[in-house]
């Protein structure tokens, strides 16, 4: 089998293309760790669709699957994109939906599935929380310095909500306020270097408030650069991808 690894925004994927529709557990867990395997966050097998261009089969590294990942469906966009799956405005079934993502050289603009509110503004341990399912849950907390991101908190939230866990923080830059953003992710166990869902989420939560623009940089833990722009309720999520190699196994 050929497999290729992406990044997104320091998200990693390993993805590839079959006629062959099975559970890929096993193969998700063995290639996406990151001593034995080649390393990733998220495994994506694609496969023929009729409603849509292709539809995805999405694995955690754990083997777990998400109904959707932000930075995959960039990462997997352009993968389909040079290897003749589909033009460069295409649509792609996932399971939080049909996904509509656009190729500009290494650019991939991303239109957001309808986000769902599971619970407005609460308060645990300490901190607001505000949950809300961007194509997967996350829960989100708006703080003034991201060093009070807690690994050990994170964790146990993720078990007591079955969600990602976000902490966010609004700083002012040159363009205005930007949201800077660190995500621990389920099915990771852990902190990533950027989560494309917990980013839109943190960026529904803060623009609700009147913290920052409907247009807004967002930087993950990689602090590569992200749009998000919210147009008519309709939520877009852009930013570079990179293919980092092609291996045969």
């Amino acid at each position: 089998m050929t497999y290729t690894k992406y990044s997104a925004s320091g998200n990693d994927f390993v993805i590839f293309h079959t006629f062959i529709e099975k559970d890929y557990t096993a193969d998700a867990i063995k290639l996406c760790n990151r001593t034995e395997g080649i390393g990733a966050d998220g495994f994506v097998a694609l496969l023929p669709c009729e409603e849509a261009d292709f539809k995805w089969q999405f694995y955690n590294s754990d083997g777990s699957d998400a109904a959707m990942c932000g930075n995959a469906t960039r990462a997997v966009a352009h993968y389909a994109f040079k290897n003749g799956l589909a033009s460069s405005k295409m649509k792609f079934l996932t399971e939080a939906g049909l996904i509509e993502s656009e190729v500009n050289g290494n650019i991939v603009e991303t239109q957001m599935t309808k986000p769902i509110v599971i619970k407005e503004e609460f308060e645990q341990y300490g901190l607001t929380w505000y949950l809300i399912d961007t194509g997967v849950p996350h829960l989100v907390t708006i703080v003034d310095d991201l060093e009070k991101y807690d690994h050990d908190l994170s964790a146990k939230m993720r078990y007591e909500h079955n969600a990602n866990v976000n902490f966010a923080k609004i700083e002012n830059d040159k363009d205005g306020k930007v949201l800077k953003v660190r995500t621990y992710e389920r099915g990771v166990e852990g902190e990533t270097l950027a989560c494309g869902t917990g980013m839109v989420a943190c960026f529904i939560r803060a623009n609700n408030l009147g913290l920052v623009e409907n247009k807004t940089f967002v930087y993950p833990k990689s602090e590569e650069e992200l749009t998000i722009s919210k147009v008519s309720e309709k939520l877009y999520f852009k930013g570079a991808v990179k293919q980092v190699f092609t291996a045969l196994i």
